[in-house]
């Protein structure tokens, strides 16, 4: 029986990471097989691009960048997330294509249409999409404390990450059937329970 793929997307200091190890440790305990990856990464190849993407120091073109991710995109499923699909286990991965068209269609303005069709490519979607939303301030506290150097696109201004948290609801109205907004700004405690509660009911045959 083939796994099942979820994904988490959302903004910087959405929690997204702490939600996809909160999950994994759930389902883990309903003795489910699972593998948390994430993007850009998840397989050596991807996660060399990943430096180039996030600390490279690069000013890529539009064009390149979306596809910098696409490639980096293609070998994580080739290598990593298919494979494990199609041996039954489930999948959790931080962020996928609806980040790209996120941060580089609605952040940085490049052709939706362009980054469809690249994405149409890779032929895998996400079974759920989990999309975390927390308001700019609960997001720049929670990055603060991370104390971690921050990276190319957490660096960008408050005008750039707003068009992405716009764009993030976009495409959740757009793929009702898919995406769920779940609210992440209260205790991690409380948006790992609304998950859950989301998954019992996509998923009410299988959990």
């Amino acid at each position: 029986m083939r796994g099942f793929f979820i994904t988490l997307e959302g903004g910087e200091g959405a929690g997204k990471s702490t939600q996809a190890l909160l999950l994994e440790q759930a389902l883990l305990a309903q003795g489910k097989r699972v593998l948390r990856t994430r993007e850009p990464g998840g397989a050596p190849g991807s996660e060399a691009l990943r430096g180039l993407l996030l600390t490279g120091g690069f000013d890529w073109s539009p064009l390149a960048e979306t596809m910098l991710h696409v490639a980096a995109r293609a070998e994580h499923v080739a290598k990593t997330i298919r494979p494990a699909l199609e041996a039954g286990v489930w999948v959790v991965c931080d962020r996928f294509s609806d980040s790209t068209l996120a941060y580089q269609g609605y952040g940085q303005g490049f052709d939706h249409a362009t980054i469809a069709m690249l994405s149409g490519l890779i032929g895998l979607v996400p079974d759920l999409t989990l999309v975390l939303t927390v308001p700019p301030e609960v997001a720049a506290v929670r990055m603060a404390e991370r104390g971690l150097v921050a990276d190319r696109y957490e660096k960008l201004p408050p005008d750039f990450h707003a068009e992405v948290t716009a764009g993030f609801a976009a495409i959740a109205r757009a793929s009702p059937e898919r995406c769920v907004l779940i609210d992440a700004a209260g205790t991690r405690e409380e948006t790992h329970a609304a998950i859950m509660a989301e998954l019992a009911g996509h998923f009410r045959e299988t959990l």
